[in-house]
């Protein structure tokens, strides 16, 4: 994968949320899917059109997420079209009856590169709880078996909260009985189902921070983080030989946030900086993806950290970091606003520059 490109110009990632329909209840869910598909979702013509954008994009990572992206049933044909446009596609189906063996090999044949399946507890009691569905516990860990036998690349997502922000630990050793590539911890957003009560605290972040840089010495498996971009701050703090220069050049660190290497696709064509941000820059059923991330007035704005506000606008970290822009927005109403779940006071914040936390 290269990442020296321009982040103004090409994501690195693109996420399609393919529908809004799924089978599960997840407390947390930012869609709110419901069991029935919308009509007003992307045709299968408007979706190949779709990907032809993407491919012209080229990003490195390209996910069909949902709802459950399963429940099209086009979806095999729409993964085999992104495979021959060569923008190596990933999913993050749900586990539910429809994710079986045979549809895991049927995907691996039209050329998915990567599933990626959440766990977000180390039992059945308390994942099923998070998912609203007796038996997605037991899905998840048959669908990771089955991946490992055919070969296809699985990576684990876990949404972290205040009901499982102290089980990570537990979680990891349920994750190292399998092959994965990647554990990717997405902090709460109170968007969509999930409530604020539900958030951890800043100070929570930080411990938790500190656990899993400790855990990610010890796997064979990149550790990352969503909707949580201070993490990278934390490590720079706590790996004295990496520098934050104006450069960006830190190895393994991209500075990605949301509208800046980071763009959402939803179920009806609105373009917005993240699935958990729901602001939209356009619709490509009347423009480019290309135009909408490049050009358009909000992605521009969320590009520039002169916009930031608070301890977030003079903090040295901002290049790196920049904070969850979808996390302010959901807390405070205003994409700018700093993230009420980061603990640092950067160095040049006086308190003459107070502005909510």
């Amino acid at each position: 994968m290269k990442l020296n490109f321009d982040l103004n110009r090409t994501p690195l990632v693109v996420i399609w949320e393919t529908t809004r329909a799924c089978d599960l209840e997840c407390f947390h869910c930012r869609a709110v899917a419901q069991p029935s598909r919308n009509p007003q979702e992307l045709t299968t013509k408007e979706a190949k059109e779709l990907i032809d954008d993407i491919a012209e994009l080229s990003p490195p990572i390209f996910i069909f997420t949902g709802g459950d992206p399963l429940k099209r049933p086009d979806i095999f044909e729409l993964v085999h079209y992104a495979a021959m446009k060569h923008v190596h596609p990933a999913m993050t189906p749900s586990a539910t009856p429809l994710l079986t063996r045979d549809a895991l090999m049927e995907l691996k044949r039209s050329g998915l590169h990567r599933l990626a399946l959440s766990l977000d507890g180390p039992t059945p009691e308390l994942h099923d709880k998070f998912r609203g569905v007796a038996g997605s516990f037991a899905r998840t860990l048959q669908a990771m078996a089955w991946c490992n036998a055919i070969g296809l690349p699985v990576q684990i997502n876990t949404a972290v909260s205040v009901r499982n922000i102290g089980d990570l630990e537990k979680i990891l050793a349920v994750i190292k009985d399998y092959r994965v590539v990647m554990w990717s911890l997405f902090f709460m957003v109170p968007t969509g189902r999930a409530q604020l009560a539900d958030l951890p605290t800043a100070e929570e972040f930080e411990a938790a921070f500190e656990r899993l840089l400790g855990m990610s010495r010890t796997v064979p498996f990149k550790i990352k983080t969503t909707e949580a971009p201070h993490y990278r701050r934390y490590v720079l703090q706590h790996r004295p030989i990496l520098r934050y220069g104006e450069g960006n050049g830190i190895p393994g660190i991209m500075p990605v946030n949301e509208g800046k290497g980071f763009v959402f696709v939803s179920h009806t064509g609105e373009v917005q900086p993240s699935g958990f941000l729901p602001v939209s820059g356009g619709n490509v059923r009347q423009q480019t993806l290309i135009s909408i991330y490049r050009d358009s007035p909000l992605f521009r704005e969320l590009r520039n950290s002169e916009n930031l506000k608070g301890k977030c606008k003079v903090c040295e970290f901002r290049e790196i970091c920049g904070g969850s822009r979808a996390r302010a927005y959901a807390v405070n109403g205003d994409v700018h606003a700093p993230d009420p779940c980061c603990i640092y006071r950067p160095k040049q914040f006086q308190p003459a520059d107070r502005e909510p936390l």
